[in-house]
């Protein structure tokens, strides 16, 4: 099963009407803490999609996670890339008796450039391990990647699909997982009909449904843009 994650701009209530006769079960990315813990809260947004679930994407550091989890809906944090963090996540959901396992992906820095967060690729399996043995409160549900933006499909499939696609097979054979429950996300917009073709479950568009995301003036001027996403299985 695929699921397109879908970024949107600013306006997450606007972008929810465009879409919600065409979306039964949706979800919404935010690579922001605090813009993920206010669209939460938003009582537009939960109005207009009640069920809505929240995944967060974005680099999270140990003393944020307190006011992430507060989040209404909360469903996944993509981005586990530590023992302490998936700790510190383990120590405050469990707090959350009513709420069931709290889904997780680890994130993995497929390509090794040092501005990217993520766990080195020969280290997943260690930090799978902690999570079975370590926190109960966590369910782990797949492993993400964010590949290299620039990499030319002419010239060959994008090596960090590969990598993931690579580490879940080794991951699961080590662990004994049965593959076909191990997600892997990665893909966007201008790589996502690649990204399915290697392998992956989970891709993030936003302007391929969408349009551009603001004008040039505005990404020229640094304005700030969130990152939200809807989920809908092909």
């Amino acid at each position: 099963m695929q699921r397109i994650i879908m970024a949107t701009e600013n306006s997450v209530a606007k972008a929810l009407s465009s879409v919600r006769e065409r979306i039964q079960a949706a979800s919404l990315q935010k690579a922001s803490v605090q813009e993920l813990v206010d669209k939460a809260h938003d009582d537009l947004i939960r109005e207009q999609c009640a069920d809505i679930r929240w995944h967060y994407i974005g680099h999270l550091q140990s003393n944020k996670v307190k006011k992430l989890l507060s989040s209404p809906n909360l469903y996944m944090v993509e981005t586990v890339d530590s023992k302490k963090l998936a700790s510190e996540l383990e120590k405050h959901w469990s707090k959350e008796t009513d709420r069931g396992k709290l889904r997780v992906y680890v994130q993995l820095n497929t390509s090794g450039e040092a501005n990217k967060s993520g766990v080195p690729p020969e280290e997943s399996s260690s930090l799978v391990r902690h999570l079975f043995d370590n926190c109960p409160s966590l369910d782990f549900a797949g492993l993400m990647t964010i590949g290299a933006f620039d990499h030319d499909l002419e010239s060959g499939p994008n090596p960090d699909f590969q990598c993931l696609v690579r580490c879940r097979e080794d991951l699961c054979k080590e662990c004994s997982l049965d593959i076909d429950k191990v997600e892997l996300s990665m893909g966007m917009s201008h790589d996502f009909e690649h990204a399915i073709s290697v392998g992956s479950t989970n891709i993030r568009v936003g302007s391929t449904i969408f349009g551009a995301r603001g004008s040039d003036a505005r990404r020229s001027n640094g304005a700030s843009r969130s990152v939200r996403s809807k989920e809908e299985s092909l």
